[in-house]
């Protein structure tokens, strides 16, 4: 599994959150994907490794531009909980 993050200029709001991640699902086959104006940035997690420059433009074709993209390997955290005794 894949964790992508893609810095991305020119989201103002809600709508353009929805808009980005609208045009990645339709692109690449994705577990989840999740934009944040506010940070400027859209988080990515697939199980295949999602091809940069397809990755640039797909959402440069939205009208936003990228400004950065990095990808690393994810691992699922797995929370146990202990019983108490």
């Amino acid at each position: 599994m894949y964790k992508t993050i893609v810095g991305i200029d020119g989201m103002i709001c809600s709508m353009c959150e929805a808009h980005i991640n609208d045009a990645v699902r339709k692109a690449f086959s994705v577990k989840k994907v999740s934009s944040s104006h506010k940070r400027k940035q859209a988080e990515i997690l697939s199980e295949e490794y999602i091809d940069e420059e397809s990755l640039r433009s797909v959402i440069n074709e939205t009208g936003y531009r990228v400004l950065s993209v990095m990808t690393e390997p994810y691992e699922k955290k797995n929370f146990r909980l202990f019983k108490r005794n």
